[in-house]
């Protein structure tokens, strides 16, 4: 459960500087491979990461699952055939239940697999032995058109926002910092966050931040906004004389100085 009003809020203020290239990725599409082969596994995750890609390895479903309910995941490169478990069953079963790009990789060559897995909701499909080149190429094209349909609000079932580094997971309820380190937020705390973000830059009053808040809970009520707002701060290391992320609009409110990216 998030912490109470009384506990004292975790802040990466004082962690230490972040190591540049942890910050750099921070903000990167995060990909998950599931192949059950190890080379193929440390293939792709050393050629992604050369090219600016998050990338988490992992060999069954059963992996695959327990990462996708903790963290954000961008794309899935997923494997049809998992040693006695079924690429094609995992790649319906992840489609009913989320929008998250899909890229089957196969061994096989029959075509009716290819069929069957684009059928399935898989997004592309490459035969082994494949050029990592050209799996990058195919992961960009589909980013781009998720972007693009992102933009355009075509897009359902919102599972975080990023900003200036940062993460949050509407799932866990937790905030990621740029070196990668996890905190718990308390309702009000997640509640006032998530329409901060919503607003997408967009200055809220604290009338509207109420309203807004109490979608998600009650803890928030009349002028405990700005503490609210204090304690967001602290847990984003934020300069409380100079603040970067939440900024105070003099007799309007509140918005976020940051760029702001919904994840799907």
């Amino acid at each position: 459960m998030p912490g109470t009003a009384s506990q004292e809020p975790m802040s990466f203020a004082n962690s230490g500087k972040a190591d540049a290239e942890t910050e750099a990725e921070a903000g990167h599409p995060h990909i998950l491979v599931v192949d059950d082969d190890p080379a193929i596994r440390e293939l792709l995750s050393a050629y992604l990461e050369r090219n600016d890609l998050r990338v988490t390895t992992v060999a069954n479903g059963a992996a695959m699952r327990a990462l996708l309910g903790k963290q954000v995941i961008d794309l899935v490169v997923l494997d049809l055939k998992l040693g006695a478990e079924s690429g094609l069953d995992l790649a319906r079963r992840l489609r009913e239940q989320s929008a998250i790009p899909i890229v089957m990789l196969s061994g096989q060559s029959d075509e009716a697999d290819r069929v069957m897995a684009l059928e399935l909701g898989a997004d592309d499909y490459l035969n082994k032995p494949f050029s990592p080149r050209e799996l990058l190429a195919r992961m960009r094209a589909i980013l781009r058109r998720r972007r693009l349909d992102v933009r355009q609000q075509r897009m359902e079932g919102l599972r975080a926002y990023r900003f200036d580094g940062w993460e949050l997971n509407l799932n866990t309820r937790q905030i990621v910092s740029p070196k990668g380190q996890h905190a718990a937020l308390t309702n009000g705390e997640f509640s006032l966050l998530v329409a901060l973000l919503g607003a997408r830059g967009r200055i809220l009053s604290r009338a509207q931040l109420l309203e807004l808040s109490r979608l998600h809970g009650d803890e928030v009520y009349d002028r405990a906004v700005d503490v609210l707002i204090m304690r967001l701060r602290r847990k984003l290391g934020e300069d409380s004389t100079n603040p970067r992320c939440i900024l105070t609009i003099r007799g309007a409110g509140y918005r976020v100085g940051a760029s702001v990216e919904g994840v799907y």
